[in-house]
C-alpha cells in the first residue's frame, strides 16, 4: 500500500483489529467529550456541526441505547469496517464512524476529497478527544483517510475488513462491489435514494401565522439546509384535501419569503435551476403548470402521479409538486429508491394503520416536517446497530 498517496486526518498508526460490545461505555464518554468539544471548536456556528454535536451528546445516546439494544443479549462487533463516505454531505462520515463505534466497531473512514470546513473541524475535535489519555483504547478504532481515485488503495482497504459501509450514488455502490473482500464481510449499501413530503391542504390552511411560518421554517430545514443533497430531502411535494389551490399559494409564498432572507447557494445553482427549468418547460411532459419564485425556488406542477415523476432528484430549491385524490395512489411512485416521507397534518396513528394496510415497494422513513435530517439508528431500512454486530447465541 503506498502511503504517501494517502492523507491521514485521524489514526495514522491506528492498529484497528479491535472490537467492542455495542455502546460500550468508553465510546459513549467519548462521543460527549466529542460533542464539548465541537462547541468549542465551531466557532463559525455551522449549523450542522451543532446538530452533529447535539446528536452526541451522553443523554441522547443513552437514549439510542435504550431504544436500540438488549443488554441481556451477549453481541460484538464485527471487526474492521471500510466507509466510503458521499461527497454532498460535509458531516456525514462523522455519522458513519459514530455509527461504526456504537456497533463496537473499529473503523476505516474514506471521506471525500472535498476541502469541506466542517471535515476540519470534526476531524480536529476527534483528534483533540483521542490525545486524552482515558481513550487510549480508541486511538486504534479510528482511521479517516483522504485520498483520490485510488484502485489499490481502496482494494486493500476492502480486503482488510468485515464490513463495509458504502454511501453514495448507485455507479459508486456498484464500482465498490467489483473489489474482493472477507468471505463474511457485510456490505450496507446507502445508495441513490429520493424523498417526498405529504401536506394536508386544508390542516395547513387552518395555522395562524406563527404556526405557519414555523411549519415553514422546519420544511426549509429539511430541504434548503442541504442544498436539497440530501436523500431524506424532499423533492416532490404531495397535496391532500379539498382546498389545494389555496394551500398551495399560501405555502410557497412564505416560503419563498424565508428563502430570500436567508438562503446563500453558489452561482452555480442559479445555473443548474435555470437549465432544469428551461428542460421542464420545453418538454411539458405531464406539467400542467410551472412557477419560478426567485433564483432559488422553482415549482413545477405535474398533471399526474407516475413513477416519471422523479426522473432526477433536483437541489437548490427545485421542487415538482401533485395533487392526490388518495394516498393509496402512492402505489404508483412507491419503489426500493423511496426512502422518506415527511408529512404534515395526519396523525402517527393514522400514518401507522395506513402503512401497516397497505404494502408499499419502498419507504423506509415516515417523519413530521421538519425531521427528514435527523440521523436515527434505523437507516435506510437497515437497524444499524444488529447490522454491524454478532450475536453469540448461548443456550
Amino acid at each position: 500500500m503506498n502511503k504517501n498517496s494517502i492523507n491521514y486526518l485521524v489514526g495514522k498508526n491506528a492498529k484497528l483489529n479491535k472490537i467492542l460490545s455495542p455502546f460500550s461505555q468508553i465510546i459513549v464518554f467519548f462521543l460527549d467529550d466529542l460533542s464539548k468539544t465541537l462547541k468549542i471548536i465551531n466557532k463559525k456556528k455551522h449549523s450542522d456541526i451543532e446538530a452533529l454535536s447535539f446528536f452526541c451528546r451522553k443523554n441522547n445516546i443513552e437514549k439510542l441505547k435504550n431504544n436500540h439494544f438488549d443488554s441481556k443479549v451477549i453481541r460484538f462487533g464485527l471487526g474492521n469496517l471500510f466507509h466510503i463516505t458521499p461527497s454532498n454531505m460535509p458531516t456525514n462520515f462523522a455519522y458513519s464512524l459514530i455509527f461504526g463505534l456504537l456497533g463496537g466497531n473499529s473503523n476505516i473512514i474514506k471521506v471525500p476529497s472535498n476541502d469541506f470546513q466542517e471535515m476540519k473541524i470534526i476531524c480536529k475535535s476527534i483528534n483533540v478527544v483521542l490525545k486524552k489519555k482515558k481513550f487510549i483504547q480508541l486511538r486504534d478504532m479510528i482511521m479517516i483517510v483522504k485520498y483520490t481515485q485510488n484502485d489499490e488503495l481502496t482494494k486493500n482497504f476492502s480486503q482488510i475488513c468485515d464490513g463495509r459501509l458504502i454511501w453514495g450514488g448507485d455507479e459508486t455502490v456498484k464500482n465498490l462491489k467489483k473489489f474482493s473482500t472477507k468471505v463474511k464481510n457485510i456490505d450496507i449499501p446507502f445508495s441513490d435514494r429520493y424523498s417526498i413530503c405529504l401536506i394536508n391542504s386544508e390542516k395547513f390552511l387552518k395555522l395562524n401565522k406563527f404556526n405557519s411560518n414555523i411549519l415553514i421554517s422546519k420544511f426549509y430545514n429539511d430541504t434548503y439546509e442541504a442544498d436539497q443533497n440530501a436523500c431524506s430531502s424532499p423533492h416532490l411535494i404531495l397535496w391532500s384535501g379539498k382546498t389545494i389551490l389555496k394551500a398551495k399559494k399560501k405555502f410557497w409564498s412564505l416560503l419563498n419569503n424565508l428563502v430570500v432572507k436567508k438562503y446563500n447557494p453558489p452561482l452555480i445553482s442559479s445555473v443548474d435551476n435555470y437549465s432544469k427549468f428551461v428542460e421542464d418547460t420545453l418538454s411539458k411532459k405531464n406539467i400542467s403548470s410551472f412557477s419560478k419564485y426567485n433564483k432559488s425556488l422553482y415549482v413545477i406542477s405535474l398533471k399526474k402521479i407516475n413513477k416519471e415523476n422523479f426522473i432526477s432528484k433536483t437541489k437548490w430549491g427545485y421542487f415538482y409538486e401533485l395533487h392526490m385524490n388518495n394516498l393509496t395512489d402512492l402505489k404508483y411512485i412507491t419503489n426500493r429508491s423511496l426512502q422518506t416521507i415527511t408529512y404534515f397534518g395526519f396523525s402517527k396513528n393514522f400514518l401507522k394503520s395506513f402503512f401497516s394496510k397497505n404494502n408499499f415497494n419502498g419507504i423506509d422513513r415516515v417523519v413530521p416536517i421538519g425531521q427528514a435530517l435527523n440521523i436515527n439508528l434505523i437507516w435506510d431500512g437497515y437497524d444499524i446497530i444488529k447490522t454491524l454486530s454478532r450475536e453469540i447465541d448461548i443456550r
